[in-house]
Order: C-alpha cells, then sequence, then structure tokens
C-alpha cells in the first residue's frame, strides 16, 4: 500500500475556508483507497512553524495514485488551493 500525505498553509488565513473547500473536492475521486482532509489541531506543545491542512490518502499502488492525479477533481483542486496557499509539502511511502 502506497500512503500519501501533504500539508499545506494558507497564504492569508482569511482564504483557510476556501483552500479547505478546494481541498475537499479530492474527497470524490474514486480512486483512493482511503483519503480524507483535516485541519490542524495546531496542538503540538513544540511551537514553530506548522501546516494548517493534511490531505492524507492510501492508495493500492503508484498507478491508483497516478490515476488520482490524472482524474479531473484533482485539477479543479488545484486550481483553487494553489493560488492561495503559501507552503505545500509531500510524502509518499510505502506500507507493507
Amino acid at each position: 500500500m502506497l500512503r500519501h500525505i501533504v500539508f499545506f498553509t494558507a497564504r492569508d488565513p482569511k482564504d483557510r475556508d476556501r483552500i479547505y473547500d478546494g481541498l475537499s473536492l479530492l474527497t470524490q475521486s474514486r480512486h483512493a483507497r482511503h483519503f480524507e482532509i483535516g485541519r490542524n489541531l495546531k496542538s503540538d506543545l513544540i511551537h514553530g512553524a506548522a501546516p494548517d491542512f493534511v490531505v492524507y490518502g492510501e492508495f493500492e499502488d503508484e498507478a491508483q495514485l497516478a490515476a488520482f492525479k490524472a482524474d479531473p477533481l484533482y485539477q479543479q483542486s488545484i486550481d483553487v488551493v494553489r493560488p492561495l496557499r503559501d507552503l505545500r509539502m509531500a510524502a509518499d511511502f510505502l506500507s507493507y
């Protein structure tokens, strides 16, 4: 299984709801085994830079992740989120 995790921060805090709505488009994709979007609670006691949102997905393999990224919903989400975000940090790893 491939796990896909992406962190986002808003360039302007007033755009957080719009970013969340844009990321939420991804939950409609049928290509993920499991997929969710969350707002970071920022409850870590070690203060510092922290993302506003976490995107978490599980995919059978790289081909399923590629199909997810080829879904028109993925581009719709990018079109909404990219102009509003600051940080985007992604990681993919295999889980056995």
